[in-house]
């Protein structure tokens, strides 16, 4: 079951795409997070969400508001991934221990071995204002949390 709307987020500590540590609250006080949970780098409906962020970058880093995207791919594919796409946005690894903070958030398939694509907009007090949930085959729409942002 995923975290609900109103819930504290479960905070995090994860390596980004250069092997640096990010932590959830290390946002907090500071930034609004769209934080956002992706199956696999290099598939087609991960890569065409991911790089419809990177078209929308402004929206989502900024001042206010920072992106964080987590799947369960190592830190060294996450690199390639966003060098390839040219995503410059914290690509965050929850390989290991595997999948411990999709776990947290609810959003972990087991059977499939990866997160779901689950999205959570979290304000600056660390707590969910927002959430959707899709399925593996099914691409979000990011006009949703873009509206959610707004709405803060």
């Amino acid at each position: 079951m995923a975290i609900e709307v109103g819930a504290k987020a479960p905070d995090f500590q994860l390596k980004n795409q250069h092997g640096e540590s990010v932590r959830l609250s290390d946002f907090r006080g500071e930034k609004n997070v769209v934080l956002l949970f992706y199956p696999f780098a290099f598939t087609g409906v991960c890569t065409g969400e991911l790089c419809a962020l990177r078209d929308e970058l402004p929206t989502f880093v900024n001042d206010d508001v920072q992106l964080l995207a987590v799947s369960n791919d190592s830190p060294f594919s996450l690199r390639v991934f966003a060098e390839q796409e040219g995503l410059e946005y914290p690509l965050l690894s929850d390989f290991w221990p595997h999948g411990e903070t999709s776990r947290a958030y609810g959003v972990f398939d087991e059977d499939k071995g990866c997160a779901v694509r689950g999205t959570f907009v979290i304000d600056k007090e660390g707590v969910v204002r927002w959430t959707v949930v899709n399925g593996l085959p099914d691409a979000r729409d990011l006009n949703d949390y873009a509206k959610a942002l707004e709405a803060l």
